[in-house]
């Protein structure tokens, strides 16, 4: 806290001075430039490849409007260096409006930062304050047509690629539909090109992106500066807006569930998936209809379902087991590291749905007799308040994951390993059995999910408990 009110004071302003865009025939280039008055400049880069099926020139005034956003979701990596109060854009033109909404992503999609860092006293309204020109060029709100209006005919659909479950299960689903899938993943890696090669997407389905972070910044980590989480999944959303753009496409599905919208720590707003929540879901495609009008209908396919669903359908898809990975410990690697709270998440999750030996084939190691993880077990189900600052499920649901893994083993007769072992002896199994089927037919109906889509989600994903299992 201390650092954060010194740094402060030394620091006062940060400024986004602008940005450049470089077109070719094969790629759109970005280069961002901020400064922290006094300590140091940056220019990190976007590089949006082009698949071979592109064509056309990208630049317009709705691209620039895209670029000057995806800069003002960057910058916020940037700016909690130092937290200055004062931040001036100069890159583009915001209206009161568009200010009061920067400033609530950034004040809920920080708050993890603010939470780890032990800053405590952030007030929404005076934690920053953003200074920028106000917007005299009203043409892009006259454009507006009411709101987005849904395809009528589904020319082609942007999936932004992780290499983890959700988004495979997002791709298995939109096959069904008949429209044409492009892939989009932001620096690439073993998961996310494997993944896209089993779904079948070729070089002209494919777009790679390139976001490179400024090595000031790294350096000023490096030295101790403020340091932490920030929304990345709100760089998904604009970058994917350009994405879309760049293929001429009217969609970009994302796969965020709604266990996204449970708070990380119990009786706070502070959710490590922010930005995958419902609520920035539902903000930034109102944003994206009044602001940047004739861009992509951006949304969620798996906003009805819950994670429990997703590992259902996902267990039934043999061909990725091998290739996709969810652990941010083991992403340099391309690997599961065995040892972290994200592996034991998708460990749990999957356990009802596969035997005891698919799930350690895929992860290498059993996991459920590794004692060093009985704290992180007591995150996951809620005996601790805290649940680890990683994009797991929710309680509730791996409560009752492990109810019907443990059910599933004492009928085929397998003893129980000894976190399953402690489970049941801490008096959680007992409170939990009689829910264990609540999530097979479950579907929230707060989401984004266009008609026919909808239809994809309940037949495959939304059961009937009297078959549930299977």
């Amino acid at each position: 806290m201390e650092q954060y009110e010194t740094l402060r004071r030394r620091f006062p302003r940060f400024f986004y001075r602008g940005y450049e865009i470089e077109e070719t025939g094969t790629a759109l280039g970005i280069t961002y430039h901020f400064e922290i008055e006094g300590l140091s400049s940056f220019a990190p880069c976007w590089t949006f490849t082009r698949p071979e099926c592109a064509d056309g020139t990208a630049v317009d005034g709705l691209m620039e409007r895209m670029v000057f956003s995806l800069g003002m979701v960057e910058l916020v990596s940037y700016w909690k260096i130092t937290c200055s109060p004062q931040v001036v854009v100069e890159a583009g033109a915001l209206d009161e409006k568009q200010i009061r909404w920067w400033k609530d992503l950034y004040y809920n999609g920080l708050g993890e930062f603010f939470y780890v860092n032990q800053i405590d006293n952030v007030n929404p309204d005076d934690f920053m304050e953003i200074i920028c020109e106000d917007s005299a060029d009203q043409t892009a709100c006259e454009q507006v047509a009411e709101d987005f209006t849904v395809a009528s005919e589904i020319s082609g659909i942007l999936v932004p690629i992780g290499g983890g479950k959700d988004s495979v299960v997002t791709l298995e689903l939109l096959r069904q539909s008949g429209a044409p899938l492009y892939g989009y993943i932001i620096n690439p890696r073993g998961a996310t090109v494997h993944t896209a090669e089993v779904a079948g997407l070729d070089g002209g389905h494919l777009m790679e992106v390139r976001r490179t972070l400024d090595q000031n910044m790294l350096e000023l980590n490096q030295k101790g500066y403020l340091n932490g989480h920030t929304p990345f999944s709100a760089l998904v959303a604009f970058s994917g807006l350009i994405g879309a753009k760049l293929l001429h496409l009217p969609y970009v599905a994302l796969s965020n569930e709604s266990s996204a919208n449970e708070s990380t720590v119990l009786g706070s707003t502070v959710n490590h998936q922010y930005s995958k929540s419902f609520k920035f879901e539902r903000d930034f495609h109102q944003y994206a209809a009044e602001y940047l009008p004739g861009s992509a209908y951006y949304f969620s396919l798996l906003r009805p379902l819950s994670e429990f669903q997703i590992a259902r359908f996902f267990a039934r898809q043999k061909l990725y087991h091998g290739v996709f990975r969810s652990c941010n410990a083991g992403s340099k690697t391309d690997s599961w590291c065995g040892h972290c709270p994200k592996c034991l998440f998708v460990y749990l999750i999957l356990s009802p749905f596969l035997t005891s030996d698919e799930v350690r084939a895929i992860f290498g190691t059993n996991m459920l007799e590794d004692s060093s993880m009985t704290f992180t077990l007591d995150q996951l189900v809620g005996i601790e308040e805290e649940k680890p600052f990683e994009c797991v499920g929710s309680r509730d649901e791996i409560n009752a994951a492990l109810v019907l893994t443990i059910d599933r083993m004492e009928e085929e007769g397998e003893p129980l390993p000894l976190l399953l072992r402690h489970y049941k002896q801490s008096g959680m199994y007992a409170g939990r059995k009689a829910g264990r089927d609540r999530y097979f037919a479950y579907y929230d109906d707060e989401n984004l999910v266009p008609e026919p889509f909808a239809a994809l989600i309940k037949r495959n994903c939304v059961a009937c408990t009297d078959n549930a299992i299977g």
